[in-house]
C-alpha cells in the first residue's frame, strides 16, 4: 500500500514539473524569446534552408569558368577609306558652338522655367530617328547622346536639377537592352565536354526612346527688348510596361551646355536638300526646329505639379500646355506700343 503511494506521489510529482516547464516556455515565446525545440524536427528543417541557400561566390556551373561578353557597342565607329564625297567636311570635327550671350540678373524683367517633351513619332521630329553612319559614327540623335557620355566627358544625372551625377555603372544598369543570354563553349574534341559559359549581354535598342523630355527657361532682357530662351537639360523617355498600365520612364538627365560642343560636329538629316541645307544638332535646337508640348511650368504652379497632375484630361493637359505658350508670348507683345 505504501510503494502504490510512493508511486503516485512520484507521478504527481512529475506531472506538476511538466506543466510548469511548459508553462515557463510559452511565457517566454511571449515576451519574445526562443524556446528550444522540444524534438529534433525542427533542427532537420532548419539545417536544409540554410542547405538550400548558395554560399557568396557560388558558381552555379560547377568548376567551368564564366565570361562575360558587353557585346557591340550602340556607336561604333566605321571609318571610310576613301573620300566619301566630292565636298571636303572634315572642317565639321572641329566646330566650336557660339558662347551664349550674358544676362544680367538686374535685366531679367520675366522668368519662367517650362518643361516640354517632344514625341519622337511626329513627323516633325523624324530626322532624331534617322539610322545612318558617317564617318563620326551613328547618327541617331540617342546614340550621339550616349557616344558624348562615353567619350565626351559629359555627365548623366539623376534628376532635373542636376544634383545627383550617374556612375559608367548606374549607366550601364539604365541602358540594359535585357536579359542576359549564356552560351556554353563545347570543347571540339570532346563535344561532352564545356570548356566555359559566355554570358552576353543584350545590347541598348535607341528605337526604344520615343519621347526627350526638356527642361528651358524663358528670360525677358530689357536690355536687348526680347524674350531669350536658354535650353537647360534633355532627358530620354521611354516607355515601359507595368502590369496592365504603360508608364513612361526617364532614363537619365544631361546638362545641355555641355552637350553643345557634342551637338555641334554632327548634322541634321535634312530630306530636302543633302548639301547646302544640312545644319547641326546644336543649331536644330537654337533655332527650335522640332515639335513638341509643355507638360509643366512655373508659371501660377505653387505646388510644382505637372499639368496631367493637375488636369487628367489629356486634349485639356493639352490645351493647357498651349495657353502657357500664348501667355508667354503675350507677355512680350503686350510690353510695345502700336
Amino acid at each position: 500500500m505504501r510503494s502504490r503511494f510512493i508511486k503516485f506521489c512520484l507521478f504527481s510529482l512529475t506531472l506538476t514539473l511538466l506543466a510548469t516547464s511548459a508553462d515557463a516556455q510559452r511565457a517566454g515565446r511571449r515576451r519574445g524569446q526562443t524556446a528550444p525545440p522540444p524534438t529534433g524536427t525542427e533542427d532537420q528543417t532548419q539545417q536544409q534552408n540554410n542547405n538550400s541557400r548558395p554560399p557568396s561566390g557560388y558558381n552555379p556551373y560547377g568548376n567551368v569558368p564564366i565570361e562575360s561578353d558587353t557585346g557591340t557597342g550602340p556607336n561604333i565607329v566605321k571609318k571610310s577609306l576613301r573620300n566619301d564625297g566630292i565636298v571636303d567636311k572634315s572642317f565639321i570635327n572641329e566646330r566650336t558652338p557660339l558662347p551664349y550671350e550674358h544676362l544680367r540678373w538686374d535685366d531679367a524683367l520675366f522668368s519662367e522655367k517650362v518643361w516640354r517633351e517632344l514625341d519622337l513619332r511626329e513627323k516633325m521630329n523624324q530626322t532624331f530617328r534617322y539610322e545612318a553612319e558617317d564617318d563620326n559614327g551613328s547618327q541617331m540623335f540617342m546614340n550621339i547622346l550616349l557616344d558624348a557620355l562615353k567619350k565626351d566627358s559629359v555627365v548623366a544625372f539623376a534628376d532635373d536639377r542636376f544634383t545627383t551625377p550617374y556612375t559608367a555603372t548606374d549607366l550601364e544598369a539604365k541602358t540594359q537592352g535585357g536579359p542576359a543570354d549564356t552560351t556554353p563553349v563545347v570543347n571540339p574534341a570532346n563535344p561532352n565536354q564545356i570548356l566555359k559559359y559566355v554570358v552576353t549581354k543584350a545590347a541598348f535598342d535607341p528605337k526604344t526612346i520615343t519621347k526627350l523630355r526638356m527642361k528651358e527657361e524663358w528670360v525677358f532682357d530689357r536690355e536687348s527688348s526680347r524674350m531669350v530662351c536658354r535650353i537647360i537639360g534633355i532627358a530620354p523617355v521611354r516607355e515601359v510596361q507595368r502590369g496592365k498600365a504603360t508608364q513612361s520612364e526617364v532614363l537619365f538627365w544631361v546638362y545641355y551646355p555641355d552637350l553643345r560642343k557634342t551637338l555641334a560636329r554632327y548634322e541634321v538629316y535634312n530630306p530636302k536638300n543633302l548639301g547646302y541645307g544640312r545644319m547641326t544638332w546644336e543649331e536644330l535646337f537654337e533655332a527650335r526646329m522640332f515639335a513638341s508640348y509643355i507638360t509643366k511650368s512655373t508659371l501660377d504652379n505653387p505646388g510644382n505639379k505637372t499639368i496631367r497632375q493637375m488636369i487628367k484630361d489629356p486634349i485639356l493637359a493639352l490645351l493647357e500646355g498651349e495657353n502657357i505658350k500664348e501667355r508667354i508670348f503675350n507677355y512680350e507683345q503686350d510690353l510695345w506700343s502700336y
